[in-house]
């Protein structure tokens, strides 16, 4: 049994007759068919396990990034379109009220030219009233004075010729001489 014992426990030491290294399994031609049939069940069941289970997990995580993706780039474009409209009707509103605030600041300078035309009017009426009046008072004042210039002319000259001469001169002649040296 010794024997026995020997010689299987030289077969299953994994050698050969001669003495080397079994070659390695994928490279024995004898199992080689039944190597290609387990590597056959093996990728099929791998193949089902994968196609059932973890392909439609991946598909549906891809999926919902997808849809996030979309519904993200959705409401970006939403927000970006009410964003322009916000903005058009904000530089419509702001002419808007450019315009409103030059017509009114026209209306406004309209009114107080016309109320600066009408006091100008006014003041130059009352001065070409008063000026009318100061003419009129100055023209008699002038005449007055006129009328007193001759008869003060007249005293001057009788009174400088009676102090150069000592004599008393003629009114007529003084007259004559005031009135030739007033027109001349």
């Amino acid at each position: 049994m010794a024997s026995q014992h020997g010689q299987s426990s030289g077969t299953s030491a994994h050698t050969t007759a001669d003495g080397g290294k079994p070659p390695f399994p994928p490279f024995e031609s004898h199992t080689f068919a039944s190597q290609l049939v387990w590597l056959a069940i093996s990728f099929v069941v791998l193949y089902v396990i994968v196609s059932r289970l973890a392909l439609p997990r991946v598909g549906g995580i891809l999926a919902a990034r997808q849809k996030a993706i979309a519904d993200d780039l959705a409401a970006a474009q939403k927000l970006r379109d009410e964003s322009d409209d916000a903005l058009k009707a904000y530089e419509t509103e702001l002419a808007n009220a450019r315009n409103k605030a030059q017509a009114i600041g026209a209306e406004t300078r309209d009114k107080l030219n016309a109320q600066s035309e009408q006091e100008r009017k006014t003041l130059e009426d009352r001065l070409a009233v008063k000026l009318a009046e100061a003419e009129k008072t100055i023209a008699g004042t002038r005449a007055a004075a006129m009328s007193n210039v001759r008869e003060i002319a007249s005293d001057a000259a009788t009174t400088i010729v009676h102090q150069l001469t000592g004599a008393q001169p003629d009114a007529k002649a003084v007259e004559t001489a005031v009135d030739a040296s007033l027109r001349g």
